[in-house]
């Protein structure tokens, strides 16, 4: 592909390079900051050749252009939009600035939880392993290997809040050691550990007089929380760069450490975990009781709803969700609800593919579902499956229906961050379920997308009403419209009129209909719905441009019929396209047809100008 036309096209979809705020890449998508999101023709830069998919996403348009190419492409867009290479985290910046309070906190909860995944996926799998091994040789528990390897298993949930710790401050801007010393101190040894305070005698757990003796508190540590530890640590954050900017230098390295932990420390135990700890309860409480609900309802309108979160780029909270009900009763039950969510759009974009007739979405549908199905819902939600809607709502439906039977069948991991296929890693204690909810969400998915979907060739094709089927001469185009007909040497198209595409005519339509000029096949049928070429029965090779420079258009105002490879007749309704609005738009609607293999000929003649009609002679080709 020309990676550089391929770059000029999107600065020109999204308004302009002055409409350019900030751009970077991940492995491929291009992640790009606008000004005014207005000015973004989404739908142009979907139908730029290359592009396999655009959405919008916590603040950012990213344009999905494939492992390998979209870096090619990124060197040229900053090239051409005369702007500085920036990183991810330059981009999450400039994009954070323009979403609203409540998306931004809901992204620095995905950001806190998503860089420790690797500890806790390490420590799911081996506690999943274990369970595994246990069930099949029992007497492994007794074992010295066991002890220790379970000692590895649950050493990430022991101490989950030093991690969480770590990476808050890192997220929130703080020294991260001073994070993980707040973590520590949330589950320090003097303190009752809180798994054993349930079965403990109430008059046993351990009290403390607090704020010159306002109330007390008992001293239990924070094993199984997690949102107490962000709170603190984004507080202890803040104020530590506050005391950065206020202490001299000279004394900075011993007073800012002490005070922020000092202080920090003091409310944590004494405000912030009491305060959050209840209501990060009341939270999990909540959500456990939604996905508990008799029948699998409360489940069922969870895995409906949880695509749509995804789009609303508000699913960054589900993370601490899983890591809160993990560290507090080591069963997430949300994440085969996720699993169904995410292999049910992977289908309903996989119906798709098989269904469809266009080149280009088949082509982007197909690897979108596949990587679906391994947790990556990104392409097949915004690639596919949004753009064509009904598939993204056969997609929920499937959703719903595996979420149900996951509640049904009681389905839990041993970990979060892996859905999908390779989730069965982190379900090894109900292997058969698991694969029994991935498979009712993929079948209610598929069958729904493929009854509801409708492909484009399925709308038609229709004949022009008033062209009637007859047996076309050898040698000779029809008009494809009605209009009037002019000599290619009047066409206001250097290309055109110095007939470097080859000989024809040109037809100024009328109304926005294109028929078959010939009885033959289609050969090639732009993206953008502006251009079809054609190969007669009798081997002349036809192109049909609607209009001059309607490349522009990106497809907008045209609709298409056939599909490349289709059989064709004479009069059948190839494309239509709203004349008004493209003439709206400045463009010149004049439309040649071109014999692309003129050299092939003695002769290309016109033998009309003037008033035409569907069917009528218009060339002859000797």
């Amino acid at each position: 592909m020309d990676y550089n036309s391929a770059a000029k096209k999107v600065i020109e979809g999204l308004g302009g390079k002055e409409n350019i705020v900030s751009a970077a890449h991940c492995a491929t998508r291009l992640r790009l900051v606008i000004g005014d999101n207005d000015k973004c023709n989404k739908e142009f830069i979907e139908n730029i050749d290359g592009v396999k998919g655009v959405f919008f996403a916590s603040g950012q348009l990213q344009v999905i252009f494939g492992t390998g190419v979209v870096n090619k492409v990124y060197d040229e867009f900053i090239k051409e939009a005369g702007i500085s290479e920036a990183t991810k985290e330059d981009v999450k910046q400039a994009a954070s600035a323009k979403t609203n309070v409540f998306k931004r906190v809901i992204k620095a909860l995905g950001d806190v939880f998503v860089p420790i995944i690797p500890a806790i996926v390490a420590s799911g799998l081996l506690m999943g392993l274990l369970e595994g091994l246990c069930n099949a040789f029992p007497e492994m528990a007794n074992s010295g290997t066991y002890q220790i390897i379970h000692l590895f298993s649950n050493a990430a949930f022991v101490f989950l809040p030093v991690l969480i710790g770590m990476s808050a401050a890192q997220v929130f801007g703080g020294n991260k050691f001073l994070g993980a010393v707040i973590g520590m101190i949330m589950i320090h040894p003097d303190l009752m550990n809180a798994w054993n305070v349930a079965g403990a005698d109430p008059g046993t757990i351990p009290q403390a007089s607090v704020w010159f003796g306002a109330y007390s508190i008992n001293l239990v540590g924070y094993q199984g929380h997690v949102i107490p530890v962000v709170i603190a640590v984004w507080f202890m954050s803040n104020l530590e760069k506050r005391l950065h900017k206020i202490v001299p230098e000279m004394i900075d390295l011993f007073v800012t450490p002490l005070v922020t932990v000092l202080v920090t420390g003091y409310l944590t135990l004494t405000i912030f975990g009491p305060v959050f700890s209840l209501l990060e309860n009341y939270v999990l409480n909540g959500v456990q009781y939604l996905i508990s609900i008799p029948f699998g309802i409360g489940s069922f309108i969870v895995g409906a709803v949880y695509a749509p979160t995804v789009v609303a780029g508000v699913h960054h909270m589900y993370n601490a969700i899983e890591a809160g009900m993990i560290s507090s009763t080591g069963a997430n039950t949300w994440m085969p609800i996720a699993t169904a969510a995410n292999v049910a759009q992977g289908a309903a974009a996989l119906a798709l593919a098989l269904k469809t007739r266009n080149r280009k979405v088949k082509s982007m549908a197909l690897p979108a579902s596949l990587s679906a199905f391994l947790g990556i819902t990104e392409p097949a939600i915004f690639g596919v499956n949004l753009r064509f809607f009904k598939p993204f709502i056969a997609g929920c439906i499937g959703g719903a229906f595996g979420a149900l039977v996951a509640s049904v069948l009681k389905v839990s991991a041993t970990a979060y961050g892996i859905t999908g296929v390779f989730g069965l890693l982190i379900t090894t204690h109900c292997i058969v379920q698991y694969i029994i909810v991935m498979a009712v969400a993929f079948a209610v998915a598929f069958i729904v997308s493929w009854i509801l979907f409708k492909d484009e060739k399925e709308e038609g094709p229709v004949q022009a009403e008033t062209v009637t089927e007859f047996t076309p001469e050898p040698g000779t185009v029809y008009s494809p419209l009605k209009g009037e007909a002019i000599a290619l040497k009047d066409v206001k198209d250097e290309t055109f009129a110095g007939e470097v595409l080859g000989q024809g005519i040109a037809v100024i339509p009328e109304n926005g209909v294109v028929v078959s000029p010939v009885k033959g096949k289609v050969e090639t049928l732009f993206d953008t719905k502006h251009a079809i070429g054609i190969t007669a029965d009798d081997g002349t090779e036809l192109l049909i441009h609607i209009g001059i420079n309607t490349v522009e258009l990106g497809g907008k105002y045209y609709t298409a019929f056939v599909s490349e490879g289709d059989e064709i007749k004479v009069g059948q309704k190839l494309i239509e396209f709203d004349i008004n609005e493209i003439k709206k738009a400045g463009y010149d609607i004049t439309t040649p047809v071109i014999v692309t293999n003129s050299f092939d000929y003695e002769s290309v003649t016109a033998e009309k100008a003037g008033s035409v009609d569907f069917g009528e002679k218009i060339l002859t080709v000797r």
